[in-house]
């Protein structure tokens, strides 16, 4: 079973709610055709889905043989989970309107 932080990883992964994080390891699999199949099969599926499962064994497979990929994924998840920082994920159907920002000086309005 992978560790929690790669499952979270994939979660993220899912739903590209990191950017830099989906660009790092989508050039990452690019080369292997099955690690870039389980990131594209993950996609849109929640963190208990079995795509979401599959994905972060292969993270667990590919951090475990490639310690500097390890280490630019630790690196890229930690600058997006520090204090601070704006994290969101909707997943569902959204009804009305929605809001992701970091820090906002002023009002907001949705005319």
């Amino acid at each position: 079973m992978p560790e929690p932080m790669l499952v979270s990883i994939a979660a993220s992964l899912a739903t590209r709610a990191v950017a830099g994080l989906y660009d790092l390891v989508r050039a990452r699999f690019a080369a292997d055709p099955e690690a870039s199949a389980a990131l594209t099969a993950a996609e849109g599926h929640p963190e208990d889905s079995p795509e979401v499962r599959a994905l972060s064994e292969v993270l667990e497979r590919t951090t475990s043989a490639d310690p500097g990929f390890a280490e630019a994924l630790g690196r890229e998840y930690g600058s997006v989970t520090q204090t601070g920082r704006v994290v969101n994920q909707i997943s569902g159907t959204v009804h009305g309107n929605v809001l992701q920002a970091g820090d906002i000086q002023g009002g907001v309005s949705f005319t």
